[in-house]
């Protein structure tokens, strides 16, 4: 169960990445999200459903491994970082790179900076906490991307 929590918490061995953790989390959530396009024709909407669906199983696995390495919020959990582009990634108007570096860069921006009331979803308990604030940035995120749609149609 150990090994199952850390692959999804770190993404697959993405939060090992030494230079910018999260960040390797967020290209890997990019990079799995441009083949389900790829494969299924998935529309950007469908990102926000499966962040929502997702978030139970990568909260236990951030829960799990940080309570593995003693640590409240180990740089090796990323999922948190997944779920939160994807999140951003929903919004975007179409599936093309311009609107994807778009939604990565602004994912990272509200991440790292972490706006008012982002910060405080900090607080909550192990992986809720963990999660929810990369959750509420891509939320900042998708808010930019959807006025930026809205003044470019």
């Amino acid at each position: 169960m150990k090994t199952a929590a850390w692959l999804v918490a770190t993404w697959f061995g993405c939060g090992t990445w030494p230079w910018g953790p999260g960040t390797a989390g967020s290209i890997g959530g990019l990079l799995v999200a441009w083949a389900l396009v790829w494969l299924w024709a998935w529309q950007p909407w469908h990102f926000a459903v499966l962040a929502a669906l997702l978030t139970p199983v990568g909260i236990w696995a951030s829960t799990a491994t940080a309570r593995s390495a003693g640590v409240e919020d180990p740089q090796t959990v990323v999922v948190d970082e997944v779920l939160g582009q994807w999140v951003t990634l929903a919004a975007v108007p179409v599936f093309e790179w311009k609107w994807v570096l778009a939604a990565f860069v602004l994912f990272r921006l509200f991440d790292i900076t972490k706006p008012w009331p982002v910060r405080r979803f900090e607080a909550l308990p192990e992986g809720t906490g963990i999660v929810a604030d990369d959750l509420a940035a891509g939320v900042y995120g998708a808010l930019v991307l959807l006025v930026a749609g809205w003044l470019n149609q």
